[in-house]
């Protein structure tokens, strides 16, 4: 159970890091924006202003998918373990460990490695509901859960 707190904090942290990079460049646009109306350079200056507003409204894009990782986070019981793969599983297979919860990556505890997935990823979405012993083919490579926590 130590080793699902560590990643369900690590979660959280790379969480915390993209929400917070995706506000230093919505506020970098913002200040450019800003900068941008104190220039009268004809059509050189609209070109610049639709380019902000459309790093803008990505920006914001990226917020609203951060906002949907940190309900999916906040519905994790690290606590709990089951025998069946769910949200909030560690799994340990044959090709690697995963950690069913958000697409965060790679995630090292100790000497390690572990893939935070999703649901909706490729092996998230074949591992859920799986057992210890079951057997999942991906890309033309089988892979057989060992344990799951």
């Amino acid at each position: 159970m130590e080793v699902k707190k560590e990643l369900y904090k690590a979660c959280e942290a790379f969480i915390s890091e993209k929400r917070s990079n995706i506000h230093d460049i919505m506020a970098a646009n913002q200040r450019a924006l800003e900068n941008e109306s104190k220039s009268s350079a004809g059509d050189k200056h609209e070109t610049g202003r639709a380019m902000l507003h459309l790093e803008m409204e990505k920006a914001s894009q990226q917020i609203a998918v951060v906002s949907e990782m940190q309900e999916v986070i906040e519905r994790i019981d690290f606590s709990k373990t089951t025998d069946q793969v769910r949200l909030g599983s560690l799994i340990i297979s044959s090709s690697g460990n995963y950690y069913l919860s958000i697409s965060a990556g790679l995630i090292k505890i100790g000497m390690v490695e572990y893939f935070a997935v999703s649901t909706f990823s490729p092996i998230g979405n074949l591992l859920l509901g799986k057992k210890k012993g079951s057997v999942i083919n991906l890309a033309k490579k089988q892979i057989t859960i060992l344990e799951v926590q």
